[in-house]
């Protein structure tokens, strides 16, 4: 009889991951697992030199009165960690216009830190985005705002460093975003030499061949931004990822919708497969938009839900926070 119960308690903890002294799998983090992330060639690895590819959330602009700065707390972060299996999210910093770090840096700074610490917390990665469509019009700016991020953060291998988000239709790559990326990451590298650092190019981030035909050269671990949005930007835009890739630059799409590119509209069921399909051919890490609940398509949360919540249910998800959520939940990683 005792050696039957024996039997039991062996097959329960063998089951549960905690016989022989092993691990469970849930305890090891996705920082724990991957470490520090790297460049090589046109793909992403992680800290054993393989092809990662993360899949999260954003969070809305940080700036405060807009609305999306109210889900920039603990309970977010680990809710989108635990319920939905994300191991990256993104704190889009808004730069400019009324709330923004710019005009209200402590507010703003609080909000940062509340989401990195709690991503470091919960031992997943944490884009920090320069939330911004003019960020060469005051670059000084962004290398203070980085310098303080990098001496805080630095250290650790959750941190990513988005230093613009996207430049619009009417930048330059060559005379104005290369200029003012160069000037940023200088700053950054003179604190933090390893990190990642992910760079956007004109046209809302989408010229990423542009970019690839004249890559900033000097330093390691340089990603680029893609971003998309399902309802508008079809297999046009995947050509120019797929000309991007095969000129050598590794790609990150630090922020895509399900919807149209306006960031309202119905969500493209076709579409958002298509992409899946295509990021994960391609090795390529993506945060959604956005953990907000304006009253628009791109939202993942319906309109007044509470953000001191611990969790939300599927009845608090719109459309779009249903589709990605399950998304989120099978991705590979």
């Amino acid at each position: 009889m005792k050696n039957f119960s024996l039997i039991v308690v062996l097959l329960m903890c063998s089951r549960l991951g905690l016989a022989m002294g092993s691990v469970p799998v849930e305890s090891v983090t996705p920082v724990e697992r991957h470490g520090s992330l790297s460049v090589d060639g046109n793909r992403i690895v992680d800290k054993s030199g393989e092809a990662v590819s993360l899949a999260g959330v954003s969070l809305f602009w940080s700036n405060e009165g807009w609305g999306g700065n109210r889900f920039y707390n603990e309970n977010t972060i680990s809710y989108l960690k635990n319920d939905w299996d994300a191991t990256i999210v993104r704190a889009a910093i808004g730069v400019d216009g009324d709330g923004s770090y710019l005009e209200n840096p402590k507010e703003n700074w609080e909000n940062l830190k509340t989401a990195v610490d709690a991503a470091i917390e919960n031992g997943i990665y944490v884009i920090v985005d320069w939330h911004s469509h003019h960020a060469e019009d005051y670059p000084q700016a962004a290398v203070d705002f980085f310098i303080k991020v990098a001496s805080e953060y630095g250290e650790y291998p959750n941190l990513i460093y988005e230093i613009y988000n996207e430049p619009l239709n009417t930048a330059s790559w060559e005379e104005d975003v290369v200029p003012y990326s160069e000037h940023v990451i200088a700053a950054i590298r003179k604190i933090d030499p390893d990190n990642l650092i992910v760079v956007g190019s004109p046209t809302w981030s989408q010229d990423v061949d542009v970019a690839s035909k004249n890559p900033i050269i000097g330093y390691e671990n340089i990603v680029y931004t893609l971003h998309f949005y399902a309802g508008t930007h079809k297999e046009g835009l995947r050509k120019k990822a797929e000309v991007a890739l095969e000129n050598g630059i590794a790609l990150m799409v630090t922020e895509w919708g399900t919807v149209e590119a306006s960031g309202d509209g119905a969500v493209d069921h076709e579409s958002v497969a298509e992409w899946a399909s295509f990021m994960k051919t391609h090795n390529l890490s993506h945060c959604v938009w956005a953990f907000n609940d304006k009253d628009e398509g791109a939202s993942i949360l319906v309109p007044n839900s509470d953000p001191d919540q611990e969790s939300w249910p599927d009845v608090s998800l719109t459309e779009s926070g249903l589709l990605v959520k399950e998304l989120i939940r099978e991705w590979r990683h």
